[in-house]
Order: structure tokens, then sequence, then C-alpha cells
């Protein structure tokens, strides 16, 4: 922010400012995540008396870059509606309270609902390349959020489906490092062996019929 300000290059000429994302300034929104002294994190909580001088700033490397420190996550963004990453309802009408869940099953879906949508579990995956259509932990987890809602598992198949498809639970190298660079603690690993344990179970359903 300082830089852009007065931006200016290490000659002291006038340039552009320089082009980023953000928003809430206190890691809610995900919007500027960037790699930071070469590790991917949120900027908006990189205290710069806390890091190495001088401090280096990269955009995310497994995202398009629009300009600067920008990024396009489009690409995560698609994986999400493919997932249908969201709880389905009509819209219509007041449909009153839905079903009551269990204290645990809050708590745990509370969790995993603490996305961001940041991208940093898809930076810091191997399995995130060019040669690969790796969705990533952040839509698998969304998976195991929506599909333990009371009204969410109204489309658990289509979900379950998905993550057997292309691009999916398969192409996961079990790294782990999604669950390291993750900036709210979300426990991706735990939600994506769910998902590896639920997309078995209804492979089986599905190849007998029941």
């Amino acid at each position: 922010m300082e830089v852009a300000k007065d931006p200016k290059t290490r000659d002291g000429r006038r340039t552009s400012p320089v082009v980023y994302d953000r928003a809430c300034l206190e890691e809610v929104c995900g919007s500027c995540a960037m790699r930071v002294n070469g590790v991917a994190r949120m900027a908006c909580t990189a205290l710069i008396d806390s890091l190495a001088q001088p401090v280096k700033l990269e955009p995310l490397a497994k995202f398009p870059v629009v300009r600067d420190l920008s990024v396009d996550r489009s690409s995560m963004f698609e994986s999400l509606k493919r997932v249908k990453a969201w709880v389905p309802i009509d819209g219509t009408y007041d449909l009153g309270p839905g079903p009551r869940m269990a204290e645990s099953e809050r708590a745990y879906a509370y969790e995993l609902s603490k996305c961001i949508t940041c991208g940093n579990c898809l930076e810091v995956c191997p399995q995130v390349n060019d040669r690969s259509s790796f969705m990533g932990a952040a839509p698998i987890s969304q998976v195991a959020l929506f599909n333990r809602h009371p009204t969410g598992r109204m489309l658990a198949a289509e979900r379950l489906d998905a993550l057997m498809g292309e691009g999916g639970l398969d192409e996961c190298g079990n790294a782990q490092n999604c669950v390291r660079a993750c900036p709210k603690s979300i426990p991706l690993t735990t939600s994506i062996a769910e998902m590896f344990r639920a997309t078995t179970a209804h492979g089986f359903r599905k190849l007998f019929g029941s």
C-alpha cells in the first residue's frame, strides 16, 4: 500500500502503481494471497517487522497472472461449481428451520466452513501443475462440508460423482502440504481422507445398485 502511494522504479523514475488484490485486510476474504519471501501466505497478516529484509513479493505460481501480484483464480471457482459447493434451496418461500445437527457435527462443519478460497492449498500442492487437472484440497473439503449439511445432502451423490471424475480424488498424492499452508488451519487432510472413504462406498453402491 505504501509503494502504491508513490510508485517509483529502483532508480527513482515514476511508474504505474503495483497491482494486487485486497479487500478485508483481516484474513477473511482470501484475496491477498501471494508468495512472501517464497512462502504462500496471506499478505494482510504478513507483518513487515517479522520478515527477512528485503521483502520479496511474488504472485501465486499455480494461477495465471493478471498483472503484477494479481492472479486469476477462475480454475478454483470452476472446481467449486463442479462439486456444487452450496446448499440447494428453491428460494421461493420460508421453509422454516432445518433439521438440527449434533454439536459434534456442527463443530466439525464449522472448521470446514472457514475456507476463504485463497488458493494457498493449491499453490503448495505438487499435484496441481500444468500436467494435471487436479482440483486441489479446497473443493474436496467443501464437498465434505456440504455433504454433512442436512439440506446439502440432497446433492451428495452428484458431488461424489464429481470427485470420482477427472481431476478428482484419484489425483491427490497425499503430500499434505495443503494442511500446513492453510491460513485458517482447516483439517484438509482429514476431510480428504473422509472423501476417499465416501467415494469408495458410493462407488460400491453404484456398482451393486443399492
